[in-house]
């Protein structure tokens, strides 16, 4: 099976992700990445799968935000296990479980890492992912890596998604990219959003920067 990527416009682009993938989203200080990860769990759940978070943050705040912003109901009771953590070791016992497994924000749960323990920590998982058919999605916020543990994280995911911010002529300007994707795939080009805080909207007009 595949979780289906229900954002109009991006859905265009990338259909859906296949499960038994390790999936890095990356951005700056723009909050779209989170709502991302939060829509991707909400449709999860709807179709069924399990759904696990790791976060830093509060559990109730993140039971909130996925309340308020599923537009079709809240799946049924039973969906979502949400864990909180200060730091990560290991992920393997919550890939276990199946379904889509939510990391949010794995570069600082990981920040103390050296490199090869974070290298040891991604191919457990993926090991486990595989197995168990699990979706993993890897919340990480640009800059907090060292240029090493980044090399190790996007090397060991299947795909990489994201989220820029720049000035513009007209302002802010906000962008998608997808250096690399499932089957060595990616996509050559940006792809404008908008995000207001409650809604992801995909503008696949060109631009110049």
């Amino acid at each position: 099976m595949s979780l289906p990527v229900e954002v109009p416009g991006l859905d265009t682009i990338i259909p859906e992700i296949t499960e038994g993938s390790v999936v890095v989203v990356e951005s700056g200080a723009d909050s779209a990445k989170s709502f991302f990860v939060r829509r991707l769990a909400l449709t999860a759940g709807r179709l069924g799968w399990p759904v696990t978070f790791v976060i830093s943050r509060d559990r109730e705040e993140l039971r909130g935000q996925l309340t308020a912003e599923a537009k079709s109901g809240i799946p049924p009771d039973g969906w979502l296990h949400i864990h909180e953590r200060d730091a990560l070791q290991s992920l393997d016992e919550f890939g276990e479980v199946g379904g889509l497994l939510a990391v949010d924000s794995f570069s600082f749960l990981t920040l103390n890492l050296p490199g090869a323990d974070l290298a040891f920590l991604l191919r457990g998982i993926r090991s486990v992912c595989r197995r168990r058919r699990t979706l993993v999605l890897l919340a990480t916020d640009r800059g907090m890596f060292l240029p090493q543990a980044e090399a190790v994280v996007v090397h060991l995911a299947d795909g990489l998604l994201q989220f820029h911010a720049r000035e513009g002529p007209e302002g802010v300007v906000r962008f998608l990219r997808i250096p690399k994707w499932l089957d060595g795939k990616f996509v050559d080009r940006n792809i404008y959003y908008e995000f207001d805080g409650k809604r992801l909207a995909i503008d696949l007009r060109s631009r110049v920067l």
